[in-house]
């Protein structure tokens, strides 16, 4: 699948954006899409992810309750709602897209379908 992730931008520490991640041409129909960032020398890492058909989401566990993954069936997009935003939130955010065994969707090396990314930066 075809991925774009859109909504980034610059936000003050404490503040919010949602993140959205289309495809075109397809549906997401039995895969998991997950969101990934990666900042400035570090390693890409997992945000959230969710399994479409079963609306299954699972999170980072440093993200602490501030982000929600969900979806929008009709519009065939998945949403990433970052609250109470914090400077080491500061990455380029990517989706990527799947299908893997439920034991691997953490795993970044699973999903094979990346879109471009989107900046989020958080300013303190």
């Amino acid at each position: 699948v075809q991925l774009q992730a859109s909504g980034g931008g610059f936000v003050q520490a404490g503040g919010s954006l949602r993140l959205s991640c289309t495809t075109s041409g397809s549906t997401f129909r039995d895969y998991t899409v997950g969101w990934f960032r990666q900042a400035p020398g570090r390693e890409r890492e997992l945000v959230a992810g969710i399994k479409w058909n079963s609306r299954h989401t699972f999170y980072s566990d440093l993200l602490e309750g501030r982000f929600t993954i969900s979806r929008d069936n009709a519009k065939n997009t998945v949403y990433l709602q970052m609250d109470n935003l914090k400077p080491e939130d500061t990455a380029v955010y990517y989706c990527a897209a799947g299908t893997m065994i439920h034991g691997l969707r953490r795993n970044r090396d699973a999903y094979k379908d990346w879109g471009q990314g989107t900046q989020v930066t958080v300013s303190s």
